[in-house]
């Protein structure tokens, strides 16, 4: 699984999703700090990467567009630090991959993780 971590998340998620064998980018690597959320998809569905995010704007963009892609991971919590959410974000992941690979929206919050499949239907 390779990973693109949005601007809203600390670099340091990088070496988190490594530690597991996931590849992963944060955005600042490979793109403007200014980039747009529609820049941002369009690199990662364009590269083969899920977007790992804090921001609901990315769901809301795959909802009116009605995309299929890319997958999307976004946390609902004030502590986005690894130290914080690290295992949790690990196993949700590891638990929801098949769907990821597939096409699928992540929400990760304290006491749960679901599931929603791509394109969103209405």
């Amino acid at each position: 699984m390779k990973i693109l971590i949005d601007m809203n998340l600390p670099p340091r998620w990088v070496q988190v999703f490594a530690g597991v064998g996931w590849k992963a980018l944060h955005w600042s690597q490979v793109g403007a700090p200014t980039a747009s959320d529609r820049e941002i998809m369009a690199w990662a569905r364009e590269n083969g990467y899920v977007v790992f995010t804090h921001d609901l704007d990315f769901s809301a963009l795959l909802a009116a567009t009605k995309g299929a892609g890319p997958s999307v991971i976004q946390v609902r919590t004030q502590n986005i630090l690894p130290e914080a959410i690290g295992n949790l974000v690990i196993d949700s992941l590891k638990r929801f991959r098949s769907e990821l690979e597939k096409g699928a929206i992540i929400t990760i919050d304290p006491s749960r993780a679901r599931v929603r499949i791509l394109p969103l239907k209405q």
